[in-house]
């Protein structure tokens, strides 16, 4: 325990993060409480497993007075007027950021490997606990997915070493910095840099501006091992003045002879000194980049070859990333949290070459801040070149965004087809299912793309196939 604090409320506890540090929390042998006012079933009900009772809906009531907390983590969906939080400040009961909460209670002992960047965070993270558990280092880590070797997002280990999944979006409303300059990593791995989180950021400029800023912060005493593929990480790195540690095609460390058979990937890995023969279930050119990231920073901490093989060959994968819900009737149903144009595009060149003998139905939900608005209207049609028929649904969700700002699912759905991909736009998730209904047969995939539940579309198609 950390002094004398014994209870910790979590305001915006249903967060990806915010969750899985209440459970952290809890397993520590804190009492917590929490609250949010989108209650997110997955989360709530992971919550609810681990012996953490969520309040719907913000109330100063929720906090108690009975006693009241000695510490509230404000979550970074929370403004400044939100009633619990006017609260906390009324009381001057002492509150924190999530990214503080991690240091002052997980991480401050541990040799940290942060992952940063776009996309790849969450497989990234995943695929670097694994190498690290299978090698005999019990790490602790926090990330934004559920492991399914560990089923869950989060381990206190005994090691020296915590992975965590470092976010470029702000902290909380008391600090509107990023939640990754919180943290002073052993190793920084960085994967990429796009514009994304365009309720924050303004345009790609203010994103390379803050990752600028963290890279001068950690570069002195930071091992980072950046993707060279990306051409903006690449001339932000040099202009941070960051000697990095580089994979992909040109890079310290690449891979070649990239091929599918009977559901696995076979890859060679080289880097300085080291060639590793790579068998491994994990999909798509742009995972083979996640796991030599990750094969990088485990050579730099003496990890055997042996033992990063065979990590790589264990390692199961993360749920909600090209995550198989269900077959029914020879149709695959698979779910991927892909929404930024590239990560859709991507995922969609993954999967493909493993289903050659059906179709590849993409269903998409645009329902992030960025994917709302119109800022990727004319990027989104190619990314969906290699699919056999796309279904674009409006959000489940609605923001507030300026007419002239908004995302038209429509002509996505126009664009698609012009360049000669069959494509249909759709109100809800029971119209998609509807219309999947009558049309799908043995041997197509199904890949539903959506950052949020999409109405639980994945079970309700099973049962409707049924």
């Amino acid at each position: 325990m950390t002094n004398d604090i014994k209870r910790i409320h979590l305001v915006a506890a249903c967060g990806t993060g915010m969750g899985t540090l209440a459970c952290i929390l809890k397993e520590m042998g804190y009492e917590i409480t929490g609250s949010d006012q989108n209650v997110y079933p997955p989360m709530s009900a992971f919550l609810e497993a681990n012996g953490i009772h969520l309040c719907s809906g913000f109330d100063p009531a929720n906090i108690g007075d009975d006693p009241a907390p000695d510490l509230v983590i404000i979550g970074n969906a929370v403004s400044r007027d939100n009633p619990e939080a006017k609260a906390v400040m009324a009381r001057k009961i002492p509150y924190i950021s999530m990214p503080q909460a991690v240091n002052r209670f997980i991480a401050g002992n541990k040799k940290i490997i942060l992952v940063t960047g776009t996309h790849g965070k969450t497989t990234t993270s995943a695929i670097m606990s694994h190498l690290l558990e299978t090698a005999g280092l019990s790490p602790s880590f926090m990330i934004g997915g559920i492991l399914k070797d560990f089923n869950s997002s989060f381990k206190i280990g005994q090691g020296d070493y915590m992975v965590i999944e470092g976010d470029e979006y702000d902290t909380a409303f008391f600090d509107k910095g990023p939640k990754f300059m919180h943290y002073d990593p052993y190793i920084t791995i960085t994967t990429s840099i796009e514009f994304d989180h365009a309720d924050i950021f303004t345009d790609l400029d203010h994103i390379c501006r803050i990752f600028r800023e963290f890279f001068k912060k950690i570069k002195d005493h930071s091992h980072v091992i950046a993707c060279r593929e990306n051409k903006t990480l690449t001339e932000v790195l040099a202009e941070a003045g960051v000697d990095a540690q580089t994979y992909g095609d040109g890079g310290d460390w690449s891979f070649s002879g990239h091929e599918t058979r009977s559901g696995r990937t076979n890859a060679r890995i080289a880097g300085p000194a080291a060639e590793l023969m790579l068998d491994t279930p994990l999909q798509g050119r742009h995972n083979l980049l996640n796991a030599t990231a990750c094969i990088a920073a485990a050579k730099k901490l003496g990890i055997p070859d042996e033992k990063i093989i065979e990590g790589i060959a264990s390692f199961s994968g993360v749920k909600r990333r090209q995550e198989i819900r269900g077959v029914c009737n020879g149709i695959t149903i698979m779910d991927d949290f892909a929404h930024h144009p590239s990560a859709v595009r991507e995922t969609i060149a993954a999967v493909r070459p493993f289903y050659p003998d059906g179709r590849l139905v993409a269903v998409f939900e645009p329902r992030t801040n960025t994917s709302m608005r119109s800022f990727f209207q004319q990027t989104y049609p190619a990314a969906f070149d290699l699919a056999d028929m796309v279904c674009i649904c409006n959000p489940c969700v609605t923001k507030q965004i300026p007419e002239a700002e908004r995302f038209r699912p429509e002509l996505l759905v126009s664009d698609i087809c012009e360049r000669g991909v069959r494509a249909r736009h759709f109100e809800t998730p029971d119209q998609v299912i509807d219309a999947l209904a009558g049309e799908l047969r043995p041997n197509d995939l199904v890949l539903i793309m959506s950052n949020g539940g999409f109405g639980n579309i994945h079970e309700r198609l099973l049962e409707r196939l049924r």
